[in-house]
């Protein structure tokens, strides 16, 4: 059984750790605003970006002339898989869902004989995924926006993976991350970038080609060479804030359960403590009445 300055110190110890629990709790709620206010922004001019490269699209007949980032090589040998996560811990299940979704993918893809190479962004799931795959990990990037989140970031990873793809390192690119939803939940979802996926738009089909009818200057494929690029980086921005609040949200929450669990020792400890020096207090008063009925 421990001594009661045993359990005194545990006591402070975990006093000690709700403070700086209850500290992250608050710093990571107050980051949490602008980083969600900063990642429903950035959505409708990603979407708005993706549906109207979908428009042009929709009706291109792929050729020699067709941009390679639409086109993609003609090949499906090599997977690449662009991961992103925090460079931090101590954010719940937020990393590991990532990881379980790569790893996932990772086995799919080898089961259908492809090739899967890693481009990790965050040390959390660089560090996670290099125990049993770090001869698949061809790049890495930290530290992303550790100042501050910004377009430029998303546009050097764009640059990097642009270059990747340009040399022959893969021939399909998905991109794994979260999706924020709210400070409670943050979804783990797949996308493909590389080549850009192409919907056909039923709604649209059903319209007369009579009255959709459209004339572009230049002409589609040099609209989409320009544009493909931005696309891709604006896509990445978007994952990366969301990639960003989710982190925010799920700290939060972990350091909120995290403060709860140690009021709940520290009660317990308490309740031990009391209970104790009580039993102690006890025995020490049995044994001086003990000792002076026997005089």
């Amino acid at each position: 059984m421990p001594s009661l300055k045993d359990l005194k110190n545990r006591i402070a110890s975990v006093k000690s750790t709700r403070k700086i629990t209850s500290a992250m709790k608050m710093v990571a709620g107050s980051k949490l605003r602008r980083a969600q206010d900063a990642a429903i922004a950035a959505r409708p001019y990603a979407e708005r970006m993706d549906r109207m490269l979908r428009s042009l699209a929709k009706n291109l007949i792929i050729g020699e002339g067709t941009p390679r980032l639409l086109a993609g090589t003609g090949e499906d040998k090599t997977v690449l898989l662009l991961v992103i996560t925090s460079d931090r811990g101590l954010c719940g299940a937020f990393n590991v869902s990532i990881v379980r979704e790569t790893r996932k993918l990772i086995r799919l893809h080898e089961s259908e004989g492809r090739a899967v190479k890693l481009f990790c962004v965050g040390r959390k799931g660089r560090d996670l995924l290099r125990r049993e795959h770090a001869d698949k990990i061809i790049h890495a990037v930290e530290d992303v926006g550790r100042k501050r989140l910004s377009f430029a970031d998303a546009d050097q990873i764009t640059a990097t993976l642009t270059g990747l793809f340009d040399s022959g390192a893969f021939d399909t690119c998905y991109l794994v991350s979260n999706r924020f939803k709210s400070a409670l939940a943050q979804i783990a979802t797949v996308k493909q970038l590389v080549p850009w996926p192409i919907e056909k738009d039923e709604e649209a089909a059903a319209i007369p080609a009579a009255q959709a009818v459209y004339e572009f200057e230049p002409e589609e494929e040099a609209i989409l060479q320009s544009l493909l690029p931005r696309a891709l980086a604006v896509a990445l921005y978007d994952a990366l804030l969301d990639s960003a609040a989710g982190e925010q949200g799920a700290r939060m929450t972990a350091m909120d359960n995290a403060t709860r669990n140690a009021g709940d020792m520290i009660n317990r400890l308490t309740l031990n403590y009391n209970r104790s020096r009580q039993a102690y207090i006890t025995k020490e008063l049995i044994e001086i009445i003990s000792g002076a009925e026997a005089i």
